[in-house]
């Protein structure tokens, strides 16, 4: 095949140590470690794709079976064994995907084939790609070669997932970790694949490229050969939007310009923004994961160095992040945060997860924070994404700003599972509020108010995990009413003038009262048995047995 019609990440794969992208600590150690004559009986790469894993496997194939390992010209003089060892058919190097090859008798071939010295090459070497793939009995059946392997045999191995590993694998085998590839590096060997290639892109889109790929050299190399492949006919150079489109990634002004809209509670604009970056053809996890990345940006941008270089914003998006971030308080920030996690986690279980993503932004707009006062009179400032050079307001507008937003009544955010109250706490005369410290105040004042549906469930299908101010946290039983949640908001709210957020949690949480009520009557039932009365009792009358104890108090308030 003419090199020229290969793709990127085969073309320019590293033939030589020097060649490669990053890993230089762990060249430098197996350099020396050859050149020592103190080689490992085993060696294991482990990393995420596309760092050089099998790369290396085969570099260090060469480097034990060159003829002349002290030169510095292999690529020049390459010499027979390298040159067939590089073209995967080197009789004494044996490269097998565990991936397709897991069972023990794969195993036991590739031991039987190791009773044989090597043929023409001072090694037999066994490249064993994706490891973690063998079953049990295949790892087992590897251990005593490995402790003990003939003078002539080395195995390399490669996994993207070494937890997998036997523990009793891991011991026989000299372990390096490969490293994603850092930004610049990563950016530069771009920009000389692209000189390689005589090629003109934009140094943004290589910035895109480098970011999209992760710190993967083989993910970086495919999306550049994406973009070449798209080259426009007349010659025209590509633009960074038309880059974007290619790979299916959006302008992330987008999700900034969504923030803005959803701290203001711009329910209408909110979801028009969304439904301009799901229409672009964005998969609704991507969008999530992007909204993280802006989140985790506004929260932590001051203590973040030289981000401009690894990331896609411009100038005045920085500006406009960090002009919202002295706005919005840390809490709310990590709020956010928690609610996308969790939106990750629940969105799977949702069919139509467009519709998800939706009703998951308009839960963060209700929210309660009193950091959002802040926030309040926000469309008071240009924002525009066009505008890098914002105008700068007089002193006294500021502060008539300012006073203005510390009067205004910050927007009352509640739980997404609560049903929103329709009158607000302004309209709703309440006298008499009462004070709510505990779980146990909670059925004490239940049962003042004769809400006995409600006292029976908090005492029966309710476990409680926390009780904090105007904050539940619960996990419940499969006999809880459905109406549960509504119910209970609605009398919090009627009680103390104040909204509750209730938590559902999957944690397992504390006992219910009921099942600690039973608990405390088994121990006194216990303790009543063991006591001198009941001895002397069972002596009077031998066929004397005490089932139960009754709470004469208890059962009246019942």
């Amino acid at each position: 095949m003419n090199k020229n019609n290969k793709v990127l990440a085969i073309k320019y794969r590293p033939q030589v140590f020097d060649e490669l992208v990053g890993q230089s600590i762990i060249v430098q150690a197996i350099t020396k470690s050859i050149s020592l004559n103190k080689i490992p009986n085993a060696f294991l790469f482990t990393g995420i794709r596309g760092v050089g894993k099998t790369t290396i496997a085969r570099i260090l194939a060469k480097s034990l079976n060159c003829v002349d390992p002290n030169k510095n010209d292999c690529l020049k003089n390459e010499c027979n064994n390298c040159k067939q060892i590089a073209e995967s058919r080197h009789i004494d190097v044996l490269e097998m995907d565990a991936a397709s090859k897991t069972g023990v008798d794969d195993v036991r071939d590739l031991i039987e084939f190791s009773r044989y010295g090597p043929t023409s090459s001072k090694y037999k070497i066994f490249i064993i790609d994706e490891v973690h793939m063998l079953s049990k009995q295949a790892f087992n059946a590897l251990l005593k070669t490995l402790e003990e392997p003939p003078k002539y045999l080395k195995f390399i191995f490669a996994t993207t997932e070494v937890n997998k590993i036997p523990i009793t694998v891991l011991s026989r085998c000299q372990r390096f970790d490969l490293m994603r590839i850092s930004f610049d590096e990563l950016l530069n060997f771009l920009k000389k694949v692209t000189a390689l290639e005589k090629k003109n892109l934009d140094e943004k889109i290589l910035k895109l490229i480098v970011k999209m790929s992760e710190g993967s050299v083989r993910d970086s190399l495919s999306l550049l050969d994406r973009i070449l492949l798209n080259e426009k006919e007349d010659g025209s150079k590509i633009d960074l939007k038309f880059a974007q489109e290619i790979f299916g990634y959006f302008d992330k002004n987008y999700i900034i310009d969504l923030i803005f809209e959803l701290l203001k509670a711009n329910e209408e604009k909110v979801l028009e923004l969304y439904r301009k970056i799901y229409n672009q053809g964005i998969e609704p996890k991507i969008f999530i994961n992007s909204f993280l990345e802006i989140i985790y940006i506004l929260k932590n941008h001051k203590n973040l160095s030289d981000l401009n270089s690894a990331s896609d914003f411009t100038d005045a998006d920085f500006k406009r992040i960090k002009d919202l971030s002295n706005k919005v308080d840390n809490k709310t920030i990590i709020l956010f945060w928690e609610f996308c996690i969790n939106m990750l986690k629940e969105i799977n279980l949702v069919k139509n997860q467009h519709l998800a993503v939706e009703m998951f932004l308009i839960r963060l707009m209700y929210l309660k924070e009193e950091s959002l006062s802040e926030i309040k009179k926000i469309d008071h400032i240009n924002y525009s994404k066009n505008e890098e050079n914002n105008e700068i307001e007089s002193e006294d507008h500021k502060k008539k700003i300012k006073n203005e937003n510390n009067n205004q009544t910050v927007n009352q955010i509640k739980f997404s599972s609560q049903e929103q109250q329709k009158v607000s706490l302004d309209e709703k005369k309440l006298t008499n509020k009462i004070k709510i410290d505990s779980f146990s105040d909670l059925i004490s004042i239940c049962m003042l108010n004769k809400e006995i549906e409600l006292k029976y469930e908090l005492e029966h299908n309710v476990n409680l995990i926390s009780f904090k101010h105007n904050n539940i946290e619960i996990s419940f039983n499969e006999n809880l009413n459905k109406n549960f949640i509504k119910n209970l908001t609605s009398k919090l709210l009627d009680w103390t003038g104040e909204r509750w957020i209730i938590l559902l949690s999957k944690k397992t949480g504390f006992k219910t009262i009921k099942e600690l009520k039973n608990q405390n009557k088994n121990d006194d039932l216990a303790s009543l048995k063991d006591s001198n009365s009941y001895k002397k009792a069972i002596k009077l009358f031998p066929d004397l047995e005490i089932t139960k104890i009754k709470d004469l108090e208890e059962e009246s308030n019942e």
